[in-house]
């Protein structure tokens, strides 16, 4: 008997195998290598110019010129180069048509500058995953000479997506890109900044994906937490289409009250106690006690507090922390006031328009909408209120930085913007420079009813500022699409209040129908003591369960390809073993509750 057998051509063979067509295997075959010839398939519109395209090998340090880090916002993140574990190919280019102005001034631009990642089509998973910045941003993402974002690598790296960065159209790390030599607003660069920059990056890397792998992504994920949680916020508002799945993290939503907002503690120390400020050791003492008052649970101190509204803790009623000459019991220098526990008092309830804050007892600031006369909300009572953890723990090594810190004085996203909302450059520190005059550090002289009206001009002008608040709560579109958004916010963040994060969320049931319609696309977990994108926020460093990383990706990963929704996010302590503390993370509205067991194990508690 004969048999007949027909041979296959080999890819409709290995097709077979696969239980793939032969057409969708074809479909993966790169065009392009990482070369000019990516250049010729990529076909950049006439704005666009790739200024460098660069393979690097398996095995190699990934690192241009000198190997120094670039300009961006988050260069204190950046560690030594990464080793390249697969093949990768870096793509630098620029968006214009950016800025025309005179040379060296922070308002010209040559464009918006992005710096996009294509792991090896041998392990590519077929996702992008594309990353948000921090604070205005800014870099360097189109000079070939160096690696500006060094954090995001490892997404294609380890994770093996496509991801990308941006720099918003500028280079500095401050906010004067956003006023003109004659000292009016930027409109372009403010365009740029606060919605732009995030299409095209979205529209750059897809393209960019398509000419090297010769197919579409499957998946596009965006990532970003502080300005990146805005940005992500932003794109489910502006761009539905771009993005299946998004991680919008401690969002800088609500721009011109949280930024305001942010000054408050300044303005407290210049105006109540003769600019002099606490220090750091005082700042401690006192944030400390406030957690041993309110994080029992179970007859457990936690040693950070998951109720924050319960917290009515008062250090002019605390004779542990106040001074012998004040009617305490405190004989050390690091003892406080009673002057300087009404200040703290007024720090932790957040700023109003007339300088009064109710007492804790009747009111401590905490909850989801602002009350009469308050500009915008504080930071919950045992929240680090020196710095943060990351000036703690991974700036310490250099003196520049540190010294900055040290010198009591708001940083530039603060004071920036108080020259941007008023117009007038002196607002801000010395470092703000303009043709029409330079800082001097004029925020000192803003009284409580000023401070509030640079909120109210910051909201008057949205629309010439490219509606950078983001606070809009109609997501109907990306709801439409099928899109998912998840975040997170540690309740003990140190700079943006995880309240302002809780008004959003109620403002969006409101709009969208419902806390049913808002969970089936939208959700937000609340971190107990996290910080601003740290483990920890709460003084007491290292008491609770870190947040977490990868963790949020995977949920959001199941949630857009699996339709598995996350209910609510288990944190577990570095200490490794049975003794290991874990804690539930609920989504808003939930908050968590203790209902019986251990108080160090998550299983103790429920989502109510």
């Amino acid at each position: 008997m004969k048999v007949h057998c027909r041979i296959l051509p080999a890819a409709s063979g290995l097709a077979l195998l696969l239980g793939v067509s032969a057409p969708a295997l074809a479909e993966q075959v790169p065009v392009s290598g990482c070369d000019d010839s990516l250049r010729a398939a990529f076909q950049p519109e006439d704005q666009t110019t790739i200024t460098l395209i660069k393979l690097f090998r398996a095995g190699e340090k990934v690192t241009l010129g000198d190997g120094k880090a670039g300009g961006g916002s988050m260069v204190i993140l950046a560690g030594p180069p990464a080793t390249a574990q697969v093949d990768l190919c870096l793509v630098k280019l620029s968006v214009g048509p950016g800025n025309p102005g005179p040379e060296g001034a922070p308002s010209t631009s040559a464009g918006i500058g992005m710096e996009v990642w294509l792991p090896s089509p041998a392990v590519w998973n077929g996702r992008i995953h594309n990353m948000g910045g921090g604070g205005w941003v800014g870099g360097d993402g189109a000079n070939p000479e160096v690696i500006n974002w060094t954090y995001a690598i490892d997404k294609a790296n380890v994770e093996h997506s496509v991801t990308s960065m941006q720099d918003t159209g500028h280079t500095g790390n401050g906010g004067a890109f956003a006023m003109l030599p004659d000292g009016t607003p930027n409109r372009r660069l403010w365009e740029d900044f606060a919605v732009r920059g995030l299409h095209q990056q979205t529209l750059k890397t897809k393209a960019l994906a398509r000419a090297f792998y010769g197919r579409d992504a499957s998946f596009a994920y965006f990532e970003g937490g502080s300005t990146g949680g805005r940005q992500a916020h932003k794109l489910a508002q502006a761009y539905p289409d771009d993005y299946d799945g998004i991680i919008g993290m401690y969002p800088a939503i609500n721009w011109s009250r949280f930024v305001t907002g942010m000054m408050h503690k300044y303005l407290v120390y210049e105006r109540d106690l003769d600019g002099k400020g606490l220090t750091a050791a005082q700042e401690d003492l006192v944030s400390l006690a406030a957690i041993r008052a309110c994080d029992t649970v179970g007859g457990v101190h936690l040693g950070y507090v998951i109720d924050q509204a319960a917290c009515r803790y008062d250090p002019a009623k605390d004779a542990q922390v106040l001074c012998a000459s004040d009617g305490g019991n405190n004989k050390s220098s690091d003892c406080v006031t009673l002057r300087e526990a009404a200040a703290l008092n007024r720090i932790w309830y957040g700023p109003t328009i007339n300088g009064s804050v109710p007492d804790p007892a009747i009111d401590n600031g905490y909850r989801a909408t602002l009350a009469e006369k308050q500009v915008w909300f504080g930071v919950p009572r045992g929240t680090l209120l020196t710095g943060s953890w990351y000036v703690r723990n991974l700036v310490k090594a250099n003196p520049q930085i540190a010294a900055g810190f040290a010198k009591f004085s708001p940083n530039s996203l603060q004071a920036d913007w108080l020259a941007l909302a008023l117009q007038n450059p002196a607002v801000a520190n010395p470092d703000f420079v303009n043709a029409t005059g330079n800082g001097e550090g004029l925020w000192r002289e803003l009284t409580p009813r000023l401070l509030a009206n640079v909120a109210d001009r910051g909201k008057a002008l949205q629309a010439i500022f490219s509606y950078i608040d983001t606070d809009n709560p109609d997501l109907s579109r990306f709801k439409a699409r099928g899109g998912k958004f998840l975040g997170w916010h540690g309740i003990n963040d140190e700079l943006i209040p995880v309240q302002g994060t809780m008004n959003y969320y109620t403002r969006l049931a409101e709009r969208m129908g419902g806390v049913a319609q808002v969970n089936s696309f939208y959700r937000m977990f609340i971190v107990p003591g996290a910080g601003h994108g740290t483990p920890v926020g709460a003084a007491n460093g290292g008491a609770n369960p870190p947040a977490f990383a990868t963790q949020m990706f995977d949920a959001l990963t199941a949630w857009v390809e699996r339709g598995k929704a996350p209910e609510r996010l288990t944190i577990t302590s570095a200490r490794p073993g049975p003794d290991a503390a874990t804690m539930p993370t609920c989504p808003l509205p939930t908050r968590i509750v203790y209902r019986r067991g251990d108080p160090l194990k998550a299983a103790s508690y429920t989502c109510e």
